[in-house]
């Protein structure tokens, strides 16, 4: 099978992926694309958004979809590194020997990673950026695929440690969950408080998933949307006297990692869409997802009355 037909072939398996996880799922069609988005891409995923918009119940499915190993870690003010990555224990025959922690699985769900300190948080960081925990100078490497998705409550800030930039630049995306529409809402209800059931398919597999994300490293992108990325991330940046929107609405811009995750978003868009190469405005769609944690505003925008997103959206236009 050459590299094409094999790319038709998970596209395929992802299309049906969808129709599975939408048995659970009613509505949330952007958030669960871009979901998969990150994970096909090889990145993380941070989720906000009020309690009750099925953000556990999302990420549990598409593991079950994925036929994916899956641990689910809440974060507390107590939550030390070790509750995490896994610690070292004497056993009977008086060696140490390592337990792994829940960190060991394809699919880690950081429930409400604000809510622990930094100390903890950064138990994250290698992990995250290395696929790998180091427990008393020895390094154990994570299952792959390896895939984290953090979920924050925007609402309830008393007794939160705000992720720092280090680790909020480890997420592919942020993505804000908002309520479900009014018939989306009459459809959950009819499925949630009655004798219904949805069985869950698999239909991927870890190694499906790490022959995709092989597949989209390869797919070619044209000089011209390399140049229009790194205009749209420039444009973030106060280092020059011509980027007026950030001048005078941003504090921070975003660094490189913002570029690199746009190309790989823009391909997985492009593939999930049936397209074998990105253009514009896959990258377009993905561009606020993957600039929103990346730039800081400052008080003039605020006094305005802007959010990241706005001004994200504002730069996409002047950058095309």
């Amino acid at each position: 099978m050459t590299e094409v037909e094999q790319l038709d072939h998970l596209i395929a398996k992802c299309n049906t992926l969808k129709q599975e996880i939408a048995k659970v799922i009613v509505g949330q069609n952007d958030i669960v694309n871009k979901v998969l988005i990150t994970m096909f891409s090889g990145g993380h995923c941070l989720l906000v958004g009020v309690p009750g918009l099925a953000k556990t119940l999302l990420v549990n499915t598409i593991a079950k979809a994925l036929g994916l190993t899956y641990n689910r870690i809440q974060f507390t003010p107590d939550l030390m590194p070790s509750d995490i990555t896994g610690s070292e224990i004497l056993d009977s025959e008086r060696k140490f020997r390592f337990i792994n922690g829940p960190i060991f699985s394809n699919i880690v769900l950081a429930d409400e990673i604000n809510r622990t300190s930094p100390k903890t948080q950064s138990a994250l960081l290698e992990a995250m950026q290395e696929h790998s925990v180091t427990v008393a100078g020895k390094t154990y490497t994570l299952p792959q695929p390896f895939f984290v998705l953090a979920t924050q409550n925007p609402i309830e800030q008393e007794g939160t440690y705000p992720l720092p930039e280090a680790q909020l630049d480890r997420f592919m995306f942020m993505l804000w969950l908002d309520y479900p529409s009014f018939e989306e809402e009459v459809n959950i209800l009819k499925t949630t408080t009655t004798e219904y059931h949805a069985d869950i398919d698999k239909v991927l597999n870890a190694e499906d998933i790490l022959s995709l994300q092989n597949i989209i490293k390869k797919i070619p992108v044209s000089d011209n949307v390399y140049r229009y990325i790194v205009s749209l991330v420039e444009k973030t940046r106060l280092k020059k006297d011509t980027n007026a929107l950030a001048q005078r609405y941003l504090s921070w811009g975003a660094g490189p990692r913002a570029s690199q995750y746009l190309v790989m978003g823009a391909k997985c868009n492009a593939v999930l869409k049936g397209k074998y190469s990105p253009d514009i405005e896959d990258v377009n769609e993905i561009a606020v997802a993957v600039l929103r944690h990346r730039i800081v505003l400052n008080y003039s925008a605020q006094a305005e009355g802007y959010t990241t997103e706005d001004i994200i959206k504002m730069i996409i236009k002047e950058t095309l």
